[in-house]
């Protein structure tokens, strides 16, 4: 019989090893015992799994929770012939008969912080084990005395189904038999000193209940590859033109409650392809419990949000976006996570996941837990869950999100607030080692997917090989232009000349960085406004600088990144809480607009001369910078192969006509973008269709010149004939 210690620790439930005492178990004598803690069960009795058979009818030692009994004769398996209290019945195959399933390679990897996947091993995962039907459920808390899983399987009683830990790993794991795809479950820990926690949601989850109701659901990990074609498609030289797209805002049903996947699918992928855009970016879609931190609050990495239906609908939205050529990105936020009580703080009842020290572990701005990069199974998780979106979801790319604040340790602190490396530096040393080892993993492992750099400093190398220093990303946010550009935008056209070097400055750094240069959320929210309501002037003024800030950033150097809503020229504030307006349509200047975009995403994407040396000195030169008394700009974006594209901007709205623009010799030019077109709701002003000749006027240190005809605040790019 158990002995009275073990019972008493098994009914407190503090039992460090219940596996060696449940299930089935020889005595001294070499006799066979059963014992099963089954709360709420009124009689147990042991049956063979192949003829039904009774064997044993088990003993209440405990009536209600513990039962056991002596097997004169054991069989090969046997089953749990259980009625309950409330009268029901059923028949049982029993956890504590089966062996652990987790390998001696996996859980090196995993102690080790090794594993390049980890939620092949980690998580809920359904299996059959000796014919039976079940899922394992493993979890990481290595300073647990005690770890349960509860569900709807087990009423939610931590008592049902402790855990067998893997004691130096920290891994505890069980096999529990009947539990199926769709079925609720939490963790249940107990602290190394005895306190039991809140329940804790599966870090490695697929699947979670739609908030606020947080447990995890049984899923299949994602299955999807990211298609062959995307290596050409995601090439450096090839042209990037992101929308930007937070789903639960983009459109709404009629009810007002989200659009699920496959209405998103439906709507979503063809409008970009129709405006000419090569990829979505979307606002984070792992789960999380806020609608109002937009999803950078992620508790659920390994999980798509509920909010929009299950993981199949995710996926078959990726494969509508792939089958109209659009790629997708994700933001991936490693840098932080919330405090909720069921995440991953105090997972286990230390700072598991997070930096014990406030100082290190707490972010001030958001009021969020730092992850402990120094911590090698913190990285692992990290690193698997950035491979497991590309990997086996097909997803193009990650935009990593807020770079800045895991680089630096005094990221928005004052001294005094934060601990220096062990160099006696500012520098997160750990940060920096673990973004440059996930950017080598997913590159070599996934070649046709990119990793994109939200990250706002003077940091050198961000989009640079780790081989040579750099932190490996393929593209950094270029915030510097973004911030000089909507303020030069932001003056009356009269004050601009003063602001002249606003606009010049980006070319002295344009190619120190593979840059997108982005127009994103953060600038049309809190009180920002929306693009449109930054621009100066009266409304045909608005309209006009919006489409003459569109053009210069679509021939400026870099890739390109726009929010939804600023294509058709959303007027008031981005709220997460309601649509688009997308009934500004019906006005010709917001239609004008949205063409307008249209068009320069087939400008950019059909000339080579716009994107296929972005990142290169070579595909761009200067005719005259210079201009500021009329605040003009003049330049050549060249391609690979001999292409070549003027570009001429008019920053003011007085027509220039005779504009001299110095070219390199003889030869005929033809207008191939106007952004003062009538067909964008301008007004028409020009050189036309007709041939412009260069004559042997010099200029701007040119043999030859071109007269041209600038439209107010207007762009004009013209090509070779």
């Amino acid at each position: 019989m158990i002995s009275a210690p073990d019972l008493d620790a098994l009914l407190a439930g503090s039992h460090g090893d219940p596996f060696a005492v449940l299930g089935p178990h020889a005595d001294a004598s070499g006799r066979t015992w059963l014992r099963a803690l089954l709360p709420a069960a009124h009689e147990v009795e042991a049956v063979d799994a192949a003829t039904g058979a009774r064997l044993a009818l088990l003993a209440p030692r405990v009536p209600g929770l513990f039962f056991e009994a002596p097997l004169t004769n054991p069989p090969a398996a046997y089953r749990l012939r259980v009625l309950w209290e409330n009268a029901t019945s059923g028949e049982y195959a029993d956890p504590y008969a089966f062996g652990p399933s987790i390998g001696a390679q996996d859980l090196y990897f995993l102690g080790e912080g090794s594993h390049l996947r980890p939620w092949q091993v980690m998580g809920a995962h359904p299996l059959t084990l000796d014919g039976i039907a079940g899922t394992r459920f493993a979890v990481w808390a290595p300073n647990a005395s005690r770890v349960s899983v509860v569900g709807d399987f087990n009423a939610w009683d931590g008592r049902r189904h402790p855990m067998r830990v893997h004691h130096g790993v920290g891994v505890w794991e069980i096999f529990v038999p009947h539990v199926a795809l769709g079925d609720r479950y939490k963790f249940e820990v107990r602290s190394r000193d005895g306190r039991v926690l809140p329940l804790k949601s599966d870090p490695f989850a697929f699947a979670g209940e739609r908030r606020p109701a947080t447990a995890s659901i049984v899923a299949l990990p994602g299955t999807r590859a990211l298609p062959a074609a995307r290596l050409q498609a995601n090439r450096h030289d090839a042209p990037m033109s992101i929308y930007e797209v937070h789903l639960g805002s983009w459109r709404r049903a009629a009810d007002g409650g989200f659009l699920d996947w496959d209405k998103l699918a439906a709507q979503l992928p063809a409008y970009a392809a129709e405006l000419g855009f090569t990829h979505l970016e979307l606002l984070p879609i792992a789960e999380h419990p806020f609608d109002g931190s937009w999803g950078y609050q992620v508790l659920s990495q390994f999980a798509p949000t509920s909010r929009f239906g299950d993981g199949a609908g995710f996926g078959r939205f990726l494969d509508a976006c792939h089958a109209q050529g659009i790629g997708v990105l994700i933001d991936w936020v490693p840098a932080h996570f919330p405090t909720d009580a069921h995440g991953l703080a105090q997972f286990d009842g230390t700072a598991l996941y997070e930096y014990a020290d406030p100082r290190e572990g707490f972010h001030q701005d958001w009021n969020t837990l730092i992850y402990n990069f120094g911590r090698t199974e913190v990285r692992n998780f990290l690193i698997g869950n950035a491979l497991y979106w590309l990997q086996q979801w097909g997803v193009d790319g990650l935009r990593v999100d807020a770079v800045a604040s895991m680089l630096y340790r005094d990221y928005s602190r004052k001294p005094g607030q934060w601990v220096p490396n062990a160099m006696g530096g500012r520098e997160n040393l750990e940060a920096i080692s673990f973004l440059r080892r996930m950017n080598e993993i997913t590159g070599h492992e996934v070649p046709a997917s990119v990793t994109v750099a939200e990250e706002s400093t003077a940091w050198p190398g961000v989009s640079r090989p780790t081989s040579g220093g750099g932190l490996g990303f393929h593209y950094k946010w270029n915030l510097g232009w973004m911030n000089d550009t909507l303020l030069y935008f932001s003056k009356e056209p009269v004050h601009r000349r003063w602001h002249h070097n606003a606009l010049t400055f980006s070319l002295l750094y344009a190619f120190d960085e593979n840059f997108v240069l982005p127009l994103s959320h953060d600038e049309m929210v809190h009180g920002k406004g929306s693009l449109i309501g930054k621009m100066p002037g009266d409304r045909w003024q608005q309209f006009a600088n919006l489409r003459l800030l569109f053009s210069y950033m679509w021939t400026h150097p870099g890739k390109k990144l726009l929010f939804m809503g600023g294509e058709f020229g959303q007027q008031r504030e981005w709220n997460h809480d309601v649509p688009l307006d997308w009934h500004l349509l019906d006005a010709p200047e917001h239609r004008g607009l949205q063409t307008l975009v249209r068009d320069l995403n087939r400008l950019y994407t059909g000339r080579p001369a716009l994107h296929r040396c972005d990142h290169e000195r070579r595909g761009f030169e200067w005719i005259d910078a210079d201009d500021a008394d009329h605040s003009c700009l003049a330049y050549l974006r060249r391609g690979d192969a001999g292409q070549v594209l003027l570009v001429a901007c008019n920053f003011t709205p007085v027509p220039r006509h005779g504009y001299r623009v110095g070219v390199a010799g003889a030869g005929s030019w033809r207008e191939v973008f106007n952004s003062d077109s009538k067909f964008y709701g301008g007004s028409n002003i020009g050189s036309g269709e007709a041939p412009l000749h260069a004559t042997a006027h010099p200029a701007h240190g040119r043999s030859h010149s071109l007269a041209l005809t600038l439209p107010p605040l207007g762009v004009v790019v013209l090509e070779p004939t």
